[in-house]
This record gives C-alpha cells, structure tokens and sequence, in this order.
C-alpha cells in the first residue's frame, strides 16, 4: 500500500470513530422531578413509575387522590391564607400514593379517596392516628359532550362494540365501580352476563380517575364510572344517570403521616378539612358530608 493511500485510509478511520462517539448513545439528561405547588396540575401516572414529590422546607406536602384536585387547592388557599404555611400538593391514584409513602416518601397528609388505603399505613404503623373520614361521593356514567353518545342508558357500557375507559385495578373508582356494575346486574332488565361483557368491553384501563375523565373528553372512550365531582368538573363531558339503589357511595378518609417533620402543622391541616370552611369548600366541588 502506498503511503497516500496509507493516510487516506486512517483518515476515513478517524472521522468514523469520531462520528460515532458524537452519536445519541449518551443518554440525555432527565430534570428531577420539582415539587407540584397548590397551584401545579395533577400528576398522572402509574405506581412506582414516577419519582415522589418532595416540599421546600417549610412547606406541607400532602399527598391526595385525583379526584380531590379542584377542592384541595382552594383548601389548601384558605388554609395558607389562614395560617401562613404553605402547602404542596402530590395528586394521584390513592392506591399509587400510598403506596409511595410505604416506600418512604416524605408526605404529611395522606387524603385518599376511600378508607382502605389509610387504614394499610395504619397496620404498618406509619400513620399518625386513626383516619379521619372527611368527604363522601357518588358515580356516575360520563360520555363524550360532543357528537352521538353511544351510551345513553347503563346498560349500553355492556353493549358489543362499546369501549369502556376504566382505571387500573388497585385505584378507588375500580372498586366502586366494579360494585356498581355487579348492583346494575341483579336490576332488572338487566342481562344476566351484563357485568361480564362490562368488564370484556374495558378499552384501557387508566392510572386514576382523572384519566378516564381525559379520555372519554377526548373521544378516546364511549363511557367511564367516574365520581359525580369528577363529571362536575368537566365541561366537556356529560353524564348518564344511574339508578339511586345501585349507587355506591365512596367515604374518603385522611391521615397524618408518622415519618412527618410537621406533624402539629398536620393535624391544623386535617382539622381545617373537617372544619365547617373546609366541608364548604368540598360541598361546592359536589362533595358530600362525611359518614
């Protein structure tokens, strides 16, 4: 080999050793997860597929199921307006909470939308006292505002063709809604399979009730059991009411976290949720009082 071509050779050798060190095989750099203020949206997300929220010193964190969104942030302005302490606020899947703070995240509250998940921080002795049962709610069927619903009575979310829009097995709504579905079944009129085609008809199955929400507002979905609150909230969405006696009532209960560093702070929280301000605020996002 000649020596020009000799040094024709190792150049084209270093620029392709150059180009590929320049490549994307470096992975780009993630931003850590910031601290969602009272202010910030809802976070939404699978359990443990997310970093927990974490608080500026000084500020409360209070982890909350999604459906309280809305009426958390006025809480959470009353109460700072009230007290001084700021607050941040962590929204999700009761379920993915919880399970959270029994990995260690560093909540102070923990608001959930039923009374199972407190009462399991409780048997792993990481609460703070016995929760305190401070709302109540109901479902409903929302279907897309806009266009020919395909669900205009219960007994369509069993009908061949429609898709349910449904959340995860662990979160909330899916236990009630599953009540729900299986009190429609023994209704009369009925079918006898009604809630096994029910179940058979579920799209996609979502990380809290604010994503069945998302996707029925986008067309995504044809119908979806949400909480009356939720539907509330929504302009996009309308609802198919569903009978009284097969409704299943929804208690949410709250309790303070025992790894807390503002434990007294705490429990000024829980006590203004529970206070005649705070049920107020909840009763004008729909909420009922506590049972």
């Amino acid at each position: 080999m000649g020596r020009f071509a000799l040094v024709v050779r190792l150049a084209a050798v270093a620029t392709l050793v150059a180009a590929c060190s320049s490549s994307g095989s470096t992975p780009a750099t993630t931003a850590a997860p910031s601290a969602a203020p009272a202010s910030a949206a809802p976070s939404s997300s699978a359990a443990g597929s997310k970093a927990p929220v974490t608080a500026a010193p000084g500020s409360l964190l209070v982890f909350a199921a999604s459906s309280l969104t809305a009426a958390y942030k006025d809480i959470g302005t009353a109460y700072t307006a009230k007290t001084g302490t700021p607050i941040t606020f962590s929204f999700d899947s009761s379920a993915t909470l919880e399970a959270q703070i029994e990995q260690g995240a560093p909540a102070d509250v923990f608001a959930s939308a039923d009374t199972t998940n407190p009462d399991k921080l409780v048997k792993a002795n990481l609460a703070a006292g016995a929760p305190v049962n401070f709302a109540g709610n109901v479902l409903t069927i929302i279907v897309p505002g806009t266009g020919t619903p395909a669900v205009t009575q219960p007994q369509d979310l069993a009908r061949s063709g429609v898709k349910v829009i449904a959340a995860g097995d662990s979160v909330p709504i899916t236990k009630y809604a599953n009540q729900l579905v299986a009190n429609l079944a023994k209704q009369s009129g009925y079918p006898a399979d009604f809630a096994a085609n029910y179940s058979a008809n579920i799209a996609s199955k979502e990380d809290n009730v604010k994503g069945i929400v998302t996707k029925i507002e986008l067309g995504e979905g044809d119908g979806g059991i949400v909480y009356v609150t939720d539907a509330k909230a929504s302009t996009k969405v309308k609802t198919v009411a569903v009978p009284d006696d097969a409704n299943v009532p929804a208690t949410y209960a709250a309790v303070g976290v025992k790894a807390s560093k503002m434990s007294s702070q705490a429990q000024d929280f829980l006590n203004f949720v529970t206070s005649a301000d705070g049920q107020a605020i909840l009763a004008k996002y729909g909420f009922l009082p506590p049972k």
